[in-house]
């Protein structure tokens, strides 16, 4: 007989699907996570280093005191308003676990993982549809009373809200916690700190995946008023004060403080994004323009069909089919991460040949 022990409350549960990992061990242009294409910074792989071997039998500093200083000098803020964290994912699930008594909100199309959070957690939450252009229109979230969760750039549309349209929405309810999740925010968009020193409903969420190059090691921030720090930091220890390692710490300092080499690497990323978009236009493809490190796309062709064949020939990217509780319209698109110049062009090749082969009605088009 088998046994089941899990909270029926939790039986419903539909787990977060992350793009697709290689596991065979054949050559891929792995375009569907997001991923930086560059290595970390040369500073970041002498930390490493130095962080040594011998010190891994000690706990990590619980309040990661370096790298939280390293934060805090970066956005001009006491030490007191910075809380690190396992990633970002680790500091939203505080956050919805801890902050929405009243619920949670946020658009329809967005990080598939804030619904996730609701259920593991049983908050009652509302998505708000975005307009047919899959921009955001802050006054859709007047007189709603829940926690707010925006992801500034979008994902998975790229899209990203100016200062002064996230200004109004903190400006809504004084009494209403906005989270700005800006994992994309490097690539061009307008981040939401500076904003930190007049609203104390804002909390800033950062992580070092993208633009600094260290999704392996998983590791964020977040940003608030030094009481909503201090409370995320409660929950933080609630659940687990060592929760970031040492040697991401180490890690995560060193990123911080090589801006040279973190500014070379974004502005090449942004070069290649512009490559990337004007190759899909020049293929007829619709394109909505990012603000990210990735391309959502509607190809001349079907999404799903173009995502099973740039598998089979080693180019992975992520595909948002139709499923309950997403809204239908994604089904048609891709998501492009943005590569190096190479896996860029490759790509397009690619995709120019594919589409080539549907044309003539060759093989390919019938996988």
């Amino acid at each position: 007989m088998t046994r089941h022990f899990l909270d029926p409350r939790l039986a419903g549960l539909v787990r977060y699907v992350p793009g697709e990992v290689p596991r065979d061990g054949r050559p891929v242009i792995k375009l569907n996570t997001n991923e930086n294409p560059f290595p970390p910074s040369p500073a970041v792989v002498k930390a490493l280093s130095a962080a040594g071997a011998e010190r891994l039998n000690l706990y990590p500093d619980p309040e990661a005191r370096g790298l939280t200083r390293a934060v805090a000098d970066l956005f001009g803020l006491d030490t007191d308003r910075v809380v690190t964290g396992n990633g970002s994912d680790e500091l939203l699930a505080f956050c919805f676990h801890g902050f929405c008594p009243r619920g949670a909100v946020f658009a329809d199309v967005t990080y598939g993982f804030y619904p996730v959070f609701c259920r593991m957690f049983g908050v009652p939450f509302e998505t708000v549809p975005l307009r047919d252009d899959f921009s955001l229109n802050v006054d859709d979230y007047r007189g709603r009373r829940e926690t707010v969760f925006l992801a500034n750039p979008n994902a998975p549309t790229g899209l990203a809200l100016a200062l002064p349209d996230v200004r109004r929405l903190l400006e809504q309810d004084r009494d209403r916690l906005t989270v700005v999740d800006e994992a994309y925010v490097d690539f061009g968009a307008e981040s939401a700190a500076p904003l930190l020193d007049e609203y104390d409903n804002l909390l800033v969420i950062r992580t070092f995946s993208k633009s600094r190059q260290l999704a392996g090691v998983r590791l964020a921030f977040a940003l608030g008023s030094s009481s909503l720090a201090a409370d995320l930091m409660t929950l933080k220890f609630g659940f687990n004060p060592y929760s970031v390692n040492a040697q991401a710490l180490a890690a995560g300092e060193a990123a911080l403080r090589d801006e040279a080499y973190f500014e070379c690497t974004r502005r090449e990323i942004m070069r290649n994004r512009e490559t990337l978009q004007e190759g899909l236009r020049a293929l007829g493809a619709e394109v909505v323009p990012s603000k990210a490190n990735f391309v959502f796309t509607r190809p001349p062709a079907a999404a799903a069909l173009l995502h099973r064949i740039l598998r089979e020939r080693g180019i992975l990217v992520r595909h948002f089919p139709d499923e309950p509780g997403r809204p239908a319209r994604t089904g048609a698109w891709l998501r492009v991460s943005v590569g190096t110049a190479e896996q860029v062009g490759a790509f397009l090749d690619a995709l120019r040949d594919i589409l080539r082969d549907m044309r003539r009605g060759t093989a390919d088009a019938a996988l």
